[in-house]
């Protein structure tokens, strides 16, 4: 029997689950929780890359990072983000998203969930950061939420805060031929979610850089606005990771931020993230009819 109990903020942990075992009947309540509650945290597992791949297939379609280089060995599907470094070369890409962003919002079908799991645990810190972008929706202005109703924010990879390569919380280095690969889309600012139907807004921290039809500074004033107010202490959460523990979260209703620590301080987590189905993206009002949440 599966217990739930909250986090502190928001999300919920589950107890009595062994990911690697787990029943159809046992999924569907986990993902019932985790569409309620935007985080799912599951602690101390013990789980091989196939099987921690095999989890996050059930929550939707995995998408290899564009950062190639630090693909897992067994499957490409899970990146490694790690501060360890053997013979002096890198393990694993070291410091992933330390400003609040959406993962994989820069592409046109987005991320449905982003699932980590904590193989080596650093002595201090290491926490992600969540913020609950329904909430923060929910309490705009309604003048806000008109004027924002029909806008779309332009997207591209990177952090529009921070464009030096050199800096601990500029987006993840791309190389030539990855850049290449990653195109200019737009999503609305106040999103639907794919599933549930309730608006959040939608990654505006991180990879939105401007708004369809507003000038570049009119258009940064107001995406830094919504960021200001979206990323309050009171919308968010801090998750600290133990060994084995799984955390899972919905894109689709959060921004995130790594933390930084100390790089002498091991630290080695497996993420793999899974994409949104073509028919979430095509027409959300559609499944959002027949989402049943948990009781």
């Amino acid at each position: 029997m599966i217990r739930f109990s909250p986090l502190p903020g928001f999300g919920v942990e589950a107890e009595g689950v062994d990911l690697a075992a787990l029943s159809d009947e046992a999924f569907a309540e986990l993902e019932r929780a985790f569409y309620e509650h935007h985080v799912l945290a599951v602690r101390s597992q013990s789980l091989s890359a196939a099987q921690f791949v095999a989890f996050a297939r059930r929550l939707g379609p995995p998408q290899p990072h564009v950062i190639d280089q630090f693909h897992h060995a067994e499957d490409a599907n899970i990146l490694i983000l790690s501060n360890v470094k053997v013979d002096g070369q890198p393990t694993g890409l070291q410091d992933a998203g330390s400003y609040f962003h959406t993962d994989y919002s820069y592409l046109q079908v987005p991320a449905r969930a982003t699932t980590l799991y904590s193989r080596v645990v650093p002595k201090v810190g290491g926490n992600t950061l969540f913020a609950d972008q329904q909430a923060a929706y929910e309490d705009l202005p309604e003048a806000m939420k008109q004027r924002i109703e029909p806008l779309r924010a332009i997207h591209h990879y990177g952090n529009r805060n921070d464009l030096d390569e050199s800096s601990r919380t500029a987006a993840s280095v791309l190389n030539a031929e990855q850049k290449a690969k990653m195109p200019v889309i737009t999503h609305r600012i106040a999103r639907p979610h794919p599933v549930t139907g309730k608006k959040a807004l939608y990654a505006v921290s991180g990879s939105s850089f401007g708004i369809v039809g507003m000038p570049d500074d009119e258009a940064r004033d107001l995406l830094d606005e919504l960021a200001a107010h979206s990323t309050q202490p009171r919308y968010q959460l801090s998750f600290r990771y133990g060994p084995g523990d799984v955390v899972v979260w919905d894109n689709a209703a959060l921004l995130h931020s790594a933390t930084l620590i100390d790089p002498e301080d091991a630290r080695t987590l497996w993420r793999v993230t899974v994409l949104e189905p073509a028919a979430d993206a095509v027409a959300p009002e559609v499944l959002a009819r027949s989402f049943v949440g948990p009781g």
